[in-house]
């Protein structure tokens, strides 16, 4: 095959003849060696190698005087003039440990580390952040940085981009250099790593681009609002009850709604001798927040300042409504009225037109009557009493003798006497004392209206006089008491007054009382 190549390669051939070896230059014949053969196929014979042509470039030609003298030298240039100004810029990053904060466990700190060519030195120098409140600027200063302890140093030849480094036990992971750096170190003969993604500081971040979220829309005009609501109030009427704790009570309060703003304020109502401090404001007007954001578990419960970023909704018009209760910084209210300009707004605005008013909690002090009261007015005035009829039973008393229901055998044998006031139908129940017995006696019960079992504030219900029958239980404030016997005086007062009272009343009280009078008919006789 060899040869049928090379025979095909001469059929090929179309010139024959022999290149020139003679020519003329400025007049001047000389000869020169040829450099193609017949048919143009190159010589390598006669040639000049590349080490022989390198030889003979660095030989100078020997004048008749003797050898020619060499060049002098090129000048000695120090290496802090030929590397003055040039400096390596590497970008690196390190992280440390935030041990004491419920935000971030670690810290990413970007560095820049720079390598000064003139005196092989470095530096590791943190860009200045604006109230980071971390000593930033000149980590470590410009020297030679020990390598190992076998007392060598860093060399520009150590430094990579994608590749970690450890200075006085802290580690800087090299991430990219600048165009210099990378043009010097390929220029020596290093081959440079890829370079890699800058990592930033998560919490940085965070703090520097805060997740909002809000539920009203994006386009929300806060000076129209202010323009169209200023000076517009709603006004609610609340209650907090309080009487789980200790020494805690049902107290009122009035509720302001603020519409140019959306901030609400909390006012206590102060009543003249209530034995508390003047203190007008129990909630300062402010934006209240009702929904927050899912928190984390380190994050504390209570915190002085609340930002956007912990809140989801804030409270609004609607979250307020008659008969219905709202927590307000943990605050339990029960709203039971409003004034006329909120019934307006709220017929206007949403259509609600159910504004019937709620009869608040009773708060434990005087009667009922004194707590309806509230609903009428701001300063409630005391509730009417019927009058005639306090004057037509003045000092008008029925007593009876009643016995405790107890598990207790000592309580069963303990006796009291029932007294029912006819001018205002209230009942006081006093304990006669009983020698070497035990037991304290005295008043039981002040006088005060006793409501029966199952009475509700709405539709209360109140012990009267035909309740109070012979061998009948009476509820008091979670006490039984059992009527055992009464006063001949309350026989003589219902037998007189028969038609206000039921015949079963009347009718057990005389059968109490019949043995009685026919022992008392047979001693006169």
């Amino acid at each position: 095959k060899p040869r049928l190549n090379q025979q095909s390669k001469k059929l090929q051939k179309t010139s024959f003849h022999r290149s020139q070896t003679l020519g003329y230059k400025n007049g001047f014949a000389f000869s020169r060696l040829p450099t193609v053969g017949i048919g143009g196929e190159r010589l390598y014979v006669n040639q000049l190698s590349q080490a022989e042509l390198d030889e003979l470039s660095n030989q100078r030609p020997t004048l008749t005087y003797g050898p020619a003298k060499r060049a002098p030298p090129s000048g000695f240039i120090p290496a802090h003039v030929a590397f003055d100004k040039k400096i390596l810029k590497f970008d690196a990053y390190f992280q440390e440990d935030v041990p004491l904060s419920a935000e971030e466990h670690y810290r990413i700190r970007q560095v820049g580390i720079y390598y000064y060519l003139e005196d092989d030195s470095m530096s590791v120098i943190e860009p200045v952040v604006q109230n980071s409140g971390l000593p930033q600027g000149k980590l470590i200063r410009r020297h030679r940085v020990p390598k190992n302890d076998q007392g060598e140093h860093y060399h520009w030849k150590d430094l990579n981009r994608g590749m970690n480094i450890t200075m006085y036990g802290r580690t800087y992971c090299i991430v990219d250099c600048d165009p210099f750096t990378q043009v010097f170190l390929e220029s020596q003969g290093l081959e440079l790593n890829p370079p890699e993604k800058m990592v930033f500081d998560p919490y940085t971040e965070l703090r520097r681009m805060p997740v909002r979220k809000y539920i009203t829309p994006s386009d929300f005009d806060q000076l129209k609002q202010f323009l169209t609501y200023d000076k517009q109030v709603l006004r609610f009427y609340a209650t907090w009850d309080d009487t789980n704790s200790i020494f805690g009570e049902n107290r009122h309060y009035v509720i302001h709604f603020y519409l140019a703003d959306d901030t609400v304020e909390v006012r206590e109502v102060y009543r003249q001798n209530d034995g508390r401090d003047p203190f007008p404001i129990l909630i300062k007007r402010q934006r209240l927040p009702k929904t927050f954001v899912d928190k984390k578990k380190t994050f504390p419960s209570c915190v002085l300042e609340i930002s956007d970023q912990e809140v989801l909704e804030w409270f609004t018009a609607k979250d307020f409504a008659v008969g219905k209760t709202t927590t307000l910084l943990g605050r339990t209210f029960f709203i039971y009225d409003c004034d006329e300009f909120t019934r307006n707004f709220y017929r206007d605005k949403f259509g609600i037109t159910d504004f019937q008013p709620v009869i608040p909690p009773y708060n434990g002090f005087g009667v009922l009557e004194d707590s309806l009261q509230n609903c009428f007015s701001l300063f409630p005035k005391p509730p009417r009493k019927d009058i005639i009829k306090m004057l037509e039973n003045d000092h008008k008393v029925l007593r009876y003798q009643v016995a405790l229901e107890s598990p207790n055998p000592e309580d069963r044998k303990r006796r009291f006497i029932l007294s029912y006031f006819l001018s205002n139908d209230m009942i006081s129940i006093y304990e006669p004392p009983v020698r070497n017995s035990g037991i304290i006696g005295g008043k039981y019960l002040g006088k005060t209206r006793v409501a029966k079992p199952g009475s509700t504030t709405e539709n209360p219900t109140y012990y009267e006089p035909s309740d109070l029958t012979i061998g009948s239980t009476i509820e008091v404030f979670g006490h039984r008491f059992v009527i055992t016997d009464a006063d001949e005086y309350v026989l003589n007062y219902m037998e007189s007054n028969a038609e206000s009272f039921p015949a079963a009343t009347l009718q057990s009280l005389r059968d109490h009382f019949r043995p009685r009078q026919v022992v008392k008919e047979t001693a006169n006789r």
